[in-house]
């Protein structure tokens, strides 16, 4: 079952991928283009309170996510912010990042706060065609990147 931060950021229908501890998430807001949620389904709210498998876990999701974006997102730097002032979960957004812009599917993504500090807005805002088409391109190559 989804804890409330999966479901806020669209579980099951935002899902790129799952583990045992882990759950892969498309920001529906996309501040750059492949901008993800990394949530842990145990039930902790403290990073601190995380059990030895989810840190050992933790690792193997993060290889994959760079993977995953690297093809998909070619990006220059990738930023991971732990925000947990609204949403209680253990919880990282995860941000690539990149000078200029990126297109995918006739939209550009532009990283409004490179060099410096990610921009969480603008952000493009994935309407439902866009949401299924990126959604599908990251669970892909997230297929490859095993």
């Amino acid at each position: 079952m989804a804890n409330a931060t999966e479901e806020k950021f669209g579980d099951p229908d935002t899902r790129i991928a799952q583990t045992a501890r882990w759950t892969v998430l498309l920001r529906p807001r996309q501040p750059t283009l492949g901008s993800l949620a990394l949530v842990c389904r145990e039930p902790a709210q403290a990073f601190g309170e995380l059990s030895a498998e989810a840190f050992v876990e933790l690792r193997e999701v993060i290889a994959r996510i760079e993977k995953t974006l690297r093809e998909v997102v070619g990006y220059q730097r990738i930023n991971y912010l732990m925000l947990m002032m609204v949403d209680l979960d253990v919880h990282f957004h995860v941000i690539p990042r990149y000078e200029g812009s990126r297109e995918f599917a006739g939209t550009a993504f532009v990283d409004a706060g490179w060099p410096g500090q990610p921009a969480l807005e603008p952000a493009v805002a994935l309407d439902a065609t866009l949401r299924a088409a990126l959604g599908t391109a990251l669970r892909d190559a997230w297929a490859r990147s095993a």
